[in-house]
C-alpha cells in the first residue's frame, strides 16, 4: 500500500509541476521574450496611417495580418470574408446574424447550390463596380472566402484587375497605382516558398497617401 501511495504521490505532483511549467511559467517567458524582441508583432502587427508597425492602439488603423473591409471604390477591395472581416451593421446584430469576433469559412462543397448563387451574386457586384472587366478574367480568389476569412492578402493578378478602377476613382495615374502595388507585394520566402502575395491595407495607405499629396 505505501509503494502505491508513494507512486500516487509523485504522480500528482509530477502532474501539478508540469501543469505550473507548461500552463504558467512557459507561457509567460515566451511572453515576455516576445515582447522584449518584437513588441510590434507581438502586439498583432498593428499598422498606423505611414504604413508602419506601431503599438499605439490609438494610432492604429489595422493589421498587417488581418483583413478588412473596404467600402470605397478608390480602394482595392480583399477576398469575401464569410465572418464579414468581423465588422457588422446594428441592423445585422438585431437580426442576429452578428455571433462574435470569429475566424472561419462557408465550408460550403462544390455542388452546393448556395455556394453558386453567393459567387454569382459577387461576381454580379464586382463587374457593376469594374465596368470593362469580363467575367472570365476575375480571379477565382476574388469569389471564393478564404479559410479564415480574415485574408489581408490578394494575388497580384486579383490586384491588377483592379487597377483600372482604383486610379480612376482616386485621380491617380494606372503608373501610380500599379508601382503602388509593386511596393506592397511580398515574394516567395526565399524565392521557393509559398506565393506573391499583395497586402490590401499597405495598398490602400499608400493610395490615401498619395491622394493627400
Amino acid at each position: 500500500m505505501k509503494t502505491v501511495a508513494k507512486t500516487i504521490g509523485k504522480a500528482v505532483v509530477f502532474c501539478l509541476v508540469m501543469m505550473v511549467l507548461c500552463s504558467l511559467i512557459y507561457p509567460l517567458a515566451l511572453t515576455g521574450v516576445s515582447q522584449l524582441t518584437m513588441e510590434a508583432k507581438a502586439d498583432g502587427s498593428k499598422v498606423d496611417e505611414e504604413g508602419n508597425l506601431t503599438t499605439d492602439t490609438k494610432k492604429a488603423v489595422g493589421s498587417a495580418l488581418i483583413g478588412q473591409d473596404f467600402t470605397e471604390d478608390c480602394y482595392f477591395q480583399g477576398r469575401v470574408s464569410s465572418v464579414n472581416y468581423n465588422t457588422y451593421t446594428e441592423e445585422q446584430k438585431e437580426n442576429g446574424e452578428y455571433a462574435g469576433v470569429a475566424s472561419g469559412s462557408y465550408n460550403y462543397g462544390n455542388s452546393n447550390p448556395e455556394l453558386e448563387k453567393r459567387m454569382q451574386e459577387d461576381l454580379d457586384e464586382f463587374l457593376k463596380d469594374h465596368p470593362g472587366v469580363k467575367p472570365e478574367d476575375v480571379p477565382a480568389e476574388l469569389l471564393t472566402a478564404s479559410g479564415s476569412g480574415l485574408d489581408p492578402h490578394i494575388s497580384p493578378r486579383s490586384a491588377e484587375v483592379q487597377i483600372p478602377t482604383v486610379a480612376e476613382n482616386s485621380g491617380l495615374s494606372e503608373e501610380v497605382v500599379e508601382q503602388i502595388v509593386k511596393d506592397n507585394t511580398e515574394h516567395k520566402t526565399l524565392g521557393v516558398f509559398g506565393e506573391e502575395r499583395v497586402n490590401v491595407l499597405g495598398c490602400n495607405l499608400d493610395i490615401k497617401a498619395a491622394m493627400e499629396q
